[in-house]
């Protein structure tokens, strides 16, 4: 625990390396929330937006896999394709997204996922996170990020 004066010089140390913030930038980005599609709400209005844009950047809610052929590869698959096309109505693309979340129903089908993910971002990786967790439904995976606007 830092104490007195060495304290002082940590935040000091801490503060100068903020970049400065002009008057343009001191007023708050505009929080733009974007409904989650018809197809989603069919029965009622679900409780999250589809995707919120902040400044220059964009997060995603999850999107699951579930709804066609069962397993990793094919769930992974039309996740990845489901944040694609989010991506391009919210005017952005597969090589901007900055950061992907993975929710895996079974971390030992890390690997057969990556198989596929790899496919969405042959170029431009993103910062990644995967984590085991329970998922809605029998899906496999759930799969969430942040992209440039």
């Amino acid at each position: 625990m830092l104490r007195g004066a060495a304290a002082l010089t940590f935040a000091l140390a801490i503060a100068a390396c903020q970049p400065p913030v002009s008057g343009a930038d001191a007023a708050q980005p505009v929080v733009q929330q974007t409904p989650a599609p018809e197809y989603l709400n069919s029965s009622a209005r679900l409780p999250f937006s589809e995707g919120v844009r902040y400044g220059g950047l964009l997060f995603l809610s999850g999107k699951l896999g579930g709804g066609g052929d069962p397993g990793i590869q094919p769930e992974t698959r039309r996740a990845l394709e489901s944040i694609q096309d989010a991506l391009e109505r919210f005017g952005s693309s597969m090589d901007r997204v900055l950061k992907c979340t993975v929710f895996l129903a079974d971390m030992a089908e890390w690997g057969a996922m990556n198989g596929v993910y790899s496919e969405f971002f042959p170029e431009n990786k993103p910062a990644r996170t995967a984590v085991g967790a329970g998922l809605s439904g029998n899906n496999r995976v759930e799969i969430e990020c942040i992209a440039a606007a």
